[in-house]
């Protein structure tokens, strides 16, 4: 793959999760963009739909995930990285959704600061910023 085809797909990727984050308000159902954007710490817990909320949430990581990977791809050109991290996002998945649905079902004020976090590791692509770091490392060594 040439360097000026690696950068131009790489730049679409990164659009890509860009665009997913700029137009949140309006592809998500989120009760909890403008409730994180407030003083959440003083404030209830917004009124919700659990399963819509769960669904929206699963559909985000999803998109996010499929970006992610194929970015690692583009910069690894190697399968079983991608395989590897393919793994990683699902377990993760795993482990955060059911910390966010403890969170969600049961919402208490001074658990929204742990709350925002394990949401914001959901939504955002912040494993992929874990990853494509490890990785590198890990060609370099090798």
């Amino acid at each position: 793959m040439s360097k000026v085809y690696k950068i131009l797909v790489l730049s679409f990727l990164f659009l890509m999760l860009i665009l997913i984050r700029y137009f949140e308000d309006a592809l998500f159902y989120d009760p909890y963009l403008s409730f994180f954007r407030n003083d959440y710490l003083y404030i209830d817990s917004p009124r919700r739909e659990i399963a819509k909320l769960v669904g929206f949430t699963t559909w985000r990581y999803v998109l996010n995930t499929i970006i992610s990977l194929a970015i690692i791809y583009v910069v690894s050109l190697d399968k079983s990285m991608v395989k590897l991290s393919g793994v990683i996002y699902g377990l993760a998945f795993i482990v955060l959704m059911c910390i966010y649905l403890y969170f969600v079902v049961h919402p208490r004020q001074e658990d929204y600061y742990m709350f925002f976090n394990v949401r914001r590791f959901l939504i955002q692509p912040i494993i992929l910023i874990l990853l494509l770091p490890a990785f590198y490392y890990h060609k370099l060594k090798n």
